[in-house]
């Protein structure tokens, strides 16, 4: 898929735990894990607002488009 999640960009930059930004933002560990490693179909923007204000970022800061085409999964 061409769209890259950053979300362990984020947490090392921050020193977070998967678990304490999946508390802060009311999502459990393995959806966010879900969301981290790329295997997501589609993320809220309520989540994704959620992921911004915890991690002190811009969406651009955890999504980014990369050109190119993966396999189909």
């Amino acid at each position: 898929m061409p769209i890259v999640v950053d979300i362990d960009v984020m947490l090392a930059r921050r020193k977070m735990s998967v678990g304490e930004l999946a508390d802060r933002v009311g999502i459990t560990p393995a959806n966010l894990a879900v969301l981290k490693n790329g295997r997501a179909k589609a993320v809220r923007f309520a989540t994704l607002a959620a992921l911004c204000e915890a991690l002190d970022c811009q969406p651009g800061d955890l999504l980014r488009w990369e050109n190119g085409t993966a396999p189909d999964a």
